[in-house]
């Protein structure tokens, strides 16, 4: 009875290990579906991103397909910026920081808004801020 007892708690993380382990590959399913129809795109657990001509689209993945997508014309983008910890950088700052608690690139619209877009790893975030940044500059 005791050595059942002692079992227990490993066979619940088991069974929570192999459930989460679904959830994630049912999110990257949903993700693969939602991402053919775009030309660039990233899945990382905060966001899933999709580049199609001048539209940047981006949401919260989700099993069934990202939610709260937002979009946004590149060509409507009038500045960009890298924020880590909620401080701007450049790609060529000595004092980038190799990782954060919050990373995301925030798009400055002509219209005075503002939209967020957050990563999980600085070295992703750095290639679609390079990437969108010539896009930016291309399209003004």
């Amino acid at each position: 009875m005791q050595r059942g007892l002692m079992w227990l708690p490993l066979l619940v993380a088991f069974f929570w290990l192999a459930w989460a382990g679904w959830n994630e590959y049912q999110k990257l399913q949903a993700y693969e579906r939602w991402a053919g129809q775009f030309d660039r795109y990233k899945y990382d657990v905060y966001a899933a991103l999709g580049q199609k001509d001048d539209q940047l689209t981006w949401g919260k993945p989700t099993r069934k397909e990202p939610i709260d997508l937002q979009s946004v014309q590149i060509s409507n983008v009038q500045e960009i910026k890298l924020c880590i910890d909620n401080q701007s950088f450049e790609l060529d700052d000595p004092n980038l920081p190799a990782g954060g608690k919050s990373i995301a690139i925030d798009l400055f619209l002509k219209t005075n808004s503002k939209a967020s877009i957050p990563f999980t790893d600085v070295s992703i975030a750095t290639d679609w801020y390079r990437y969108l940044s010539g896009q930016v500059k291309a399209k003004s």
